[in-house]
């Protein structure tokens, strides 16, 4: 027998076990989820739960570049830029989160009243071509402005400009199945328009609503952020990214970088890492790809 030849058995076990260690599409897509829905909520948690100790005035620390005792270094007053960082992220996300879920909301009832009839269909698209027509940071500033800034303004702002795109697909959805057959069986039974669409419509457009809210997420996040960077959105005195980013500005000339890199760089982290939960949650509500 030549030592060279392969035993069938065992490359077909060997096969196995390497098959064991391979995810398929849907595994990582999942997996994928899960690592970014896991560093939301830690961030989230630690900036809950952190002292805010760290953040008072310390002139002798102030201005310190990053070391074993200040991860991100200290501002300007001596603050730890780490608690600030990880408390404004947490501020952060509590904003967006509240901001997406509303316009989650708007764009269901939006999408869905088109099922109500031609007249209503009618004015849902005006509405949406109306608010996709102007750029909505412009309209999310002018929103902010007029409900007086803070928290209030930026979370009525983002969800009432954040709606329309949602809303297309929903009305795309909601118009497909409102020619279905057991739709059509169920209204020549008489079932009314609203049991129609809770019963037979709503369910389908749960996925879609799933989906957009991680989507609409970290957009809510990044505008947030870049109103209050400009100094329309959340209260100076909040420990806001774009307040930190805002006020590094003025200290970027004199070799104090870390003051607007690491929070930068954790809120690019936080919104990336979102909006890859997004793309990857799309991927697993595909039932054409749900087992490769």
């Amino acid at each position: 027998m030549n030592i060279h030849e392969v035993n069938p058995g065992a490359e077909a076990a060997a096969g196995s076990r390497l098959s064991r260690f391979r995810f398929n599409r849907r595994q990582r897509a999942l997996g994928a989820v899960a690592l970014a829905g896991l560093l939301v909520v830690s961030v989230w948690t630690a900036g809950s739960l952190m002292s805010a100790d760290p953040l008072a005035t310390r002139l002798e620390l102030r201005n310190s570049a990053p070391s074993a005792a200040h991860l991100f270094g200290t501002d300007w007053l001596g603050r730890d830029m780490f608690t600030r960082t990880i408390k404004g992220l947490a501020l952060s996300i509590n904003v967006g989160m509240t901001a997406a879920a509303a316009s989650v909301v708007i764009a269901a009832l939006m999408g869905l009243a088109a099922a109500l009839g031609k007249a209503a269909d009618r004015v849902v698209s005006w509405l949406i071509d109306l608010f996709l027509s102007v750029p909505h940071l412009v309209t999310l500033i002018l929103i902010a402005f007029v409900f007086g800034g803070g928290m209030k303004g930026v979370v009525i702002g983002i969800a009432l400009t954040h709606w329309p795109t949602l809303a297309r697909v929903i009305r795309a959805e909601v118009l497909q199945l409102r020619t279905a057959e057991y739709v059509l069986i169920s209204r020549r039974m008489g079932k009314s328009r609203w049991w129609v669409v809770t019963r037979h419509m709503m369910p389908h457009i749960v996925p879609q609503l799933l989906t957009g809210l991680l989507l609409v997420f970290p957009h809510s996040i990044l505008h947030e952020a870049a109103i209050t960077f400009i100094g329309l959105g959340l209260s100076p005195h909040q420990p806001a990214v774009g307040i930190i980013l805002s006020e590094s500005m003025r200290y970027l000339s004199t070799g104090m970088w870390w003051l607007a890199f690491f929070p930068g760089l954790c809120l690019l982290l936080i919104v990336r890492a979102f909006d890859m939960a997004g793309e990857n949650l799309r991927l697993l509500l595909d039932p054409r790809r749900m087992h490769e």
